[in-house]
C-alpha cells in the first residue's frame, strides 16, 4: 500500500489527491492506495495510469494484485477480467451487468494524482 497521500482542491465536487511517485507502480502492475474511506487500486500500464475500486463487483477479490492484460485487469480471485478505462466487466459475460467505479487521474510532476468526490 501506498502511504503519501495529499490532497489539492481543484474542482468544486472534487478533490485531486497526490498518491504516489510513478516510478512506486511498476509498469503493467497495480497499487493499492487509501484515499480517506476508499481504497483504490492504481495501475500503471506503461504510458499511462488508471485507478479504479480495488474491489472486484464478484466477491472483493484486490483487483490491484491482478495481471494486466492489454487495458484490463484480471482478479485474482476468479479471473474476472476488468476494463480499466470504464470499469466495465469483459469476462465473464455473466457479470456484464456489474461494473467498477474508474476515476480520473493525470501526472503532476512525476507524481499520480487521482480526482475523488468529496
Amino acid at each position: 500500500m501506498i502511504d503519501d497521500v495529499r490532497s489539492v482542491r481543484l474542482e468544486p465536487d472534487h478533490d485531486w489527491v497526490r498518491v504516489a511517485p510513478c516510478d512506486q507502480i511498476p509498469p503493467r502492475q497495480g497499487r493499492s492506495v487509501s484515499i480517506g474511506d476508499r481504497e483504490l487500486a492504481i495501475f500503471n500500464l506503461g504510458d499511462r495510469f488508471f485507478a479504479t475500486d480495488n474491489r472486484c463487483p464478484h466477491k472483493g477479490g484486490p483487483l490491484c494484485d491482478g495481471i494486466v492484460t492489454g487495458i484490463s485487469a484480471v482478479c485474482p480471485l476468479h479471473a474476472w477480467k476488468v476494463n480499466l478505462t470504464d470499469g466495465r466487466v469483459e469476462r465473464p459475460q455473466a457479470g456484464a451487468d456489474h461494473c467498477v467505479a474508474t476515476y480520473a487521474v493525470r501526472v503532476d510532476d512525476g507524481v499520480i494524482a487521482v480526482s475523488v468526490p468529496r
